[in-house]
């Protein structure tokens, strides 16, 4: 499972649905969620979680995508298997991995330190704990 420890910069809601906004490295972050804990409040520090099978990446990416959360990080390594790649990527000092398909790597020509754009939906990240510092 992936960690982001990132601040809460906004919570928006209606009703029980709530986006929260986070900032994260320079970088925006988005969550869409039904429930929020009370604990949960701008300004307070959590640490986020995705799947690494939800992180898609984009390398040379041009347009305009609905993906919430694009994140420029670095590929540090490929675990290449016959069906399935981890792809480990880093954004300073926070490491990410991303599991994409072998041919999907391939077809993209993805190497070490390639610069790609980690795509994360905002219903695709949770909060996994708040710190209480």
């Amino acid at each position: 499972m992936n960690k982001i420890v990132a601040t809460i910069s906004q919570i928006r809601n209606i009703e029980n649905l709530n986006i929260v906004e986070f900032e994260f490295d320079d970088t925006k972050l988005k969550m869409i969620s039904l429930d929020l804990n009370e604990d949960t409040k701008v300004g307070q520090k959590v640490v986020l979680t995705t799947k690494p099978t939800h992180i898609a990446i984009a390398k040379n990416l041009q347009g305009e995508l609905s993906y919430s959360n694009q994140i420029l990080a670095t590929i540090e390594e490929i675990d290449q298997g016959e069906l399935l790649c981890v792809v480990n990527s880093k954004i300073d000092n926070t490491d990410l991995q991303s599991i994409i398909t072998t041919d999907s790597a391939k077809r993209m020509n993805l190497k070490n330190n390639d610069k790609v754009i980690l795509l994360i939906k905002a219903s695709d990240m949770s909060i996994l704990e708040v710190l209480n510092d």
